[in-house]
């Protein structure tokens, strides 16, 4: 017999990689055990990762949300993107999320970046607290990304720090598809 569900709240966050691959374990494991999935993802834009083109070949229960277009970081972001481009369809992930979250026709939903969204002044950390106000009483939540605000942490049922010890990177190596993406 399965123990009673107890709906959680976790928290990926930290600067080392893999919160949303971890993020995308708890989703494949949770819908592989029968649970309805949806994961919004904040920032990361149109890039086709090797998680979402796994998941195109199953008919597993997840629906994914794209809201983002791209990176934020000035070094990094498409110049041909406004930032009020970006805030735009944060605005509508975090519209979709809401309604993911409090419509309880998900039992696991996975907001990925939403803490890059607040650092990037997309949305604010008051917008995370509406949406775990608003959460149907049987629905898990995980939020992942850099920078976790400490009202998050303080409110989550479970929360993992991902450390960056050592990364190619710092070598020269680029990111590499299906390693990084």
């Amino acid at each position: 017999m399965n123990p009673p569900r107890t709906p959680l709240v976790i928290v990926l966050t930290g600067d080392g990689k893999g919160k949303t691959t971890s993020a995308f374990g708890q989703a494949l494991r949770a819908a592989g055990d029968g649970l309805r999935v949806a994961i919004v993802q904040f920032i990361k834009g149109s890039w086709q990762t090797g998680e979402i083109r796994a998941l195109e070949h199953t008919d597993l229960p997840i629906v994914i949300e794209r809201a983002g277009r791209g990176f934020t970081l000035e070094q990094l972001r498409d110049a041909r993107i406004s930032l009020s481009d970006h805030a735009e369809a944060a605005r509508h992930g975090l519209a979709r999320a809401h309604e993911h979250v409090s419509s309880g026709e998900r039992d696991l939903v996975v907001l990925d970046e939403i803490f890059g969204a607040v650092s990037a002044g997309l949305i604010e950390e008051s917008d995370i607290h509406g949406l775990l106000d608003a959460r149907h009483p049987a629905v898990h939540v995980v939020l992942t990304g850099r920078g976790a605000p400490a009202s998050v942490i303080e409110r989550a049922d479970l929360v993992s720090e991902v450390r960056l010890v050592k990364h190619p990177y710092q070598r020269g190596i680029r990111a590499q598809l299906g390693i990084e993406f």
